[in-house]
């Protein structure tokens, strides 16, 4: 572990970071079901999303999956997932249909749905880089029809969806303070972290630098969420990088390959379940991670 002050041995275990599959693709978007004690995790250059559970193994969740990146359960335990293929939000019912939640904004197709997380009351947040329209592996190669990557909100009742920010040159990773007054959103080119206040009506004010991910190897800010305690941990050069609540960083998890996204599960979710291009990755925490 790379520490960088005291406070990060009292967060993360000191152990090694454990190999748990390897030979993916492009691993990413991992979330943990806690119902059926699994990880779900997107598989994009292969189109792919997977399962992985002790006794099961790796299994398949969908096939295919129109190259979904970002995944989240929304509060009545349905995945809601981003898809660089189709440009698309949807959201798996219980019954296996698909309802897509977003698809276009002004008209004009969004550029590609990349991770996403949803609020307490129901409403869905979601990044909107252009990496699925630029890569083949990722996506599909295809113009853009939006001047800008955006930020956006899907309200709780559906309907349109509402653009928050657009004054980024890649979002990617975002999450909600402990109490949601405040959101962090990640510029992956940028290398830094940004923090918006949340109004009332679900709207964003602000936008400052809060935190950048600075170090040796590779990696950048991509995935990115907050633990039990208010610790953010954002991937970024090396591995991850984990922030208190001023925004400093206490130190890395390093990582073998570039880590792209993480979640909390198991028991007490004090495991770090880590994508990093071919393969899963765990480690162990002290400070719980949170569910969904």
């Amino acid at each position: 572990m790379e520490i960088r002050k005291p406070e990060f041995v009292e967060i993360v275990e000191a152990g090694p970071v454990e190999r748990v599959a390897t030979g993916f693709g492009f691993t990413e978007g991992p979330v943990w079901d806690a119902v059926r004690g699994r990880l779900v995790f997107s598989d994009m250059k292969d189109d792919h999303m997977r399962c992985w559970s002790r006794s099961a193994g790796i299994t398949t969740y969908r096939k295919p999956s129109h190259k979904a990146n970002g995944n989240a359960f929304d509060r009545a335990g349905r995945l809601i997932s981003c898809e660089h293929e189709t440009s698309r939000v949807v959201r798996e019912e219980r019954d296996g249909s698909f309802t897509v939640l977003a698809s276009h904004f002004g008209g004009k197709e969004l550029n590609s749905p990349n991770d996403v997380v949803v609020k307490s009351d129901g409403a869905v947040y979601f990044t909107d880089p252009a990496y699925g329209r630029t890569r083949q592996d990722l996506g599909r190669l295809r113009e853009l029809q939006l001047g800008f990557r955006g930020v956006y909100r899907i309200a709780p009742e559906g309907g349109p969806v509402q653009l928050l920010a657009e004054d980024f040159e890649q979002p990617n990773g975002l999450c909600f303070s402990l109490d949601e007054r405040r959101l962090f959103v990640n510029d992956s080119p940028r290398g830094h972290i940004r923090v918006f206040e949340v109004g009332r009506d679900g709207t964003l004010r602000g936008g400052d630098v809060w935190a950048a991910t600075t170090g040796e190897g590779a990696g950048f800010p991509d995935g990115m969420k907050i633990d039990s305690g208010g610790n953010l941990y954002c991937t970024g050069p090396g591995g991850i990088h984990v922030f208190d609540r001023d925004g400093a960083c206490l130190g890395v998890i390093p990582t073998v390959e570039k880590a792209a996204n993480f979640a909390w599960g198991g028991a007490g979710l004090c495991e770090l379940y880590i994508t990093a291009i071919t393969s899963l990755y765990r480690a162990r925490v002290k400070v719980p991670g949170r569910g969904r």
